[in-house]
């Protein structure tokens, strides 16, 4: 099972695009788990839960190259999720560009 994890400021507003891109996940039979957590949990959610992507919320995108320079080295896909799609909960979307993430992580 892959794990896509999304990270904001709280985890509140990314929960609710979480939930649509695992029913998004689910309803296409695919064995992804999708959360979101705030981001002031993230080395301890990579140490423990090992995920496959990282997502930042737009609202952390300051946080970008911090979280490069901290986790970059994991391997882990770290990406940006694009404000337009976040604002529209566009779902299927976030969720392809991080399958796509992972993908050409592998490579």
């Amino acid at each position: 099972m892959k794990k896509i994890y999304l990270f904001c400021s709280n985890g509140m507003s990314t929960s609710i695009l979480a939930s649509k891109m695992q029913a998004a996940a689910d309803e296409n039979s695919l064995p992804i788990e999708v959360k979101a957590y705030p981001h002031k949990d993230l080395d301890e959610i990579i140490k423990s839960l090992h995920p496959d992507c990282i997502l930042l919320g737009p609202q952390v995108k300051y946080l970008y190259e911090k979280t490069v320079n901290d986790f970059g080295g994991t391997g882990i896909p770290i990406a940006v999720i694009d404000p337009t799609d976040y604002g529209m909960m566009n779902a299927k979307k976030v969720l392809k560009n991080a399958i796509n993430l992972i993908k050409a992580s592998k490579k």
